[in-house]
């Protein structure tokens, strides 16, 4: 069943990868690369996330580049009857094989939820990741800007909204208690400059977004799972941050020296190939950085000939092929016994096939023929069951 479920999930990813990348351009060259991101598309992905506390949208923006991971995680969190808790969910939690980015969101199973339900839009936020983290960062800290200037995003009892220079933090008020807000897009930024990219939806259709253009559901108590949660906003950098001693307060029962990076376990986020288990990157270039394949939106030439649109060197390759296949060389001729024997054997294949057709085409001559005489005459009978 773990089997089939994976298999499932990767045929729903490799659909939502293509549906992601259909503005990408067609190209008969298996090196070019997909288009850049743009401005307006990058606050498209990040608007329904970015008003969300610091410590959560670094957790979404790595867990993103892991899709596969979060389709699983949702899943087994939804099939945990009943919910583990305590030691119990510590111990599971280990010995899952997600990204510890997907663990920590086990902590916010609303969040973790979206992100499965939406998986066209995960994945294109991952592939944005990986192509420029700052630009990621900076797209938010501009809807940031938007949101504080149309009144929509000030400190209160669930958070504190605070100005760095140019930057804006939003941490929890209360460090004990995470407060996701609740918010439609279209309205939180005030007017929307991007008619052609409008922001995309987090939420189910029918959700009922509050009256008022930001609010809070109740908060999320730190769980076990956020133990995990040792990603940062590396605002100034232009990078996710890790510091695998985050968080050690939470839980202590990680074993976090398989995690350690830079010095000290702190440095910049670095994504890990092997916990994208095997779902095909954007293009090329970030393909290549990983040493994996590149996904659909390469629009190799193998997928041009598959579409259709195979190139002269194709039709030609093609054109030689046949050419071969009806005249084969007298050293193939030559064949050693064991050569002959399967020459045989698909001699005798094909007289069957012969055969079977021989007996077909009777088989319908025979068919015509009796419907031929029930029509001249034969076959009153066959018109009286009609007639009734």
């Amino acid at each position: 069943m773990k089997k089939l479920i994976t298999i499932l999930v990767s045929i729903a990813l490799w659909s939502a990868h293509a549906s992601a990348q259909e503005s990408t351009p067609p190209t008969g060259d298996a090196s070019a690369e997909a288009k850049p991101f743009s401005a307006e598309e990058l606050e498209q992905l990040v608007a329904p996330i970015a008003l969300y506390p610091d410590s959560v949208i670094s957790q979404v923006l790595m867990a993103a580049s892991y899709p596969l991971d979060v389709v699983s995680a949702d899943r087994w969190i939804k099939g945990q009857k009943p919910p583990l808790e305590g030691d119990a969910l510590a111990k599971a939690l280990e010995k899952q094989t997600w990204d510890p980015s997907v663990k920590s969101l086990i902590n916010f199973p609303a969040v973790l939820g979206h992100m499965s339900e939406k998986l066209d839009w995960t994945v294109k936020l991952g592939d944005a990741v990986l192509a420029s983290e700052k630009d990621v960062l900076d797209a938010t800290q501009r809807l940031r800007k938007r949101a504080k200037e149309a009144g929509n995003l000030e400190t209160g009892e669930e958070q504190t909204v605070t100005a760095e220079g140019e930057v804006i933090v939003i941490e929890p008020t209360n460090t004990e208690v995470i407060y996701i807000p609740t918010y439609n897009p279209t309205v939180v930024y005030g007017t929307w400059p991007y008619p052609t990219y409008p922001p995309t939806y987090y939420y189910p259709p029918h959700y009922v977004y509050p009256p008022t253009p930001c609010a809070f559901v109740t908060g999320v108590a730190i769980g076990l799972a956020w133990g995990y949660a040792w990603g940062g906003c590396g605002w100034h950098s232009g990078h996710v941050d890790i510091d695998i001693n985050r968080n050690i307060n939470v839980n202590n029962n990680i074993n976090r020296n398989k995690y350690k990076t830079g010095t000290g376990g702190k440095g910049n986020w670095k994504h890990n190939p092997s916990n994208r288990k095997g779902v095909r990157y954007r293009d090329n270039k970030t393909a290549n950085r990983y040493g994996k394949q590149a996904g659909p939106s390469s629009r190799n030439k193998s997928s041009q000939a598959y579409r259709g649109r195979s190139t002269a060197n194709n039709r030609a390759s093609t054109t030689g092929n046949r050419s071969t296949a009806r005249t084969p060389s007298t050293t193939n001729r030559r064949t050693t016994p064991k050569a002959s024997t399967q020459r045989s054997s698909r001699s005798n294949s094909a007289f069957k096939n012969s055969q079977s057709r021989s007996r077909t085409t009777s088989q319908s001559n025979r068919g015509r023929s009796s419907r031929s005489r029930a029509r001249s005459g034969g076959g009153r009978r066959g018109g009286g069951r009609r007639g009734r």
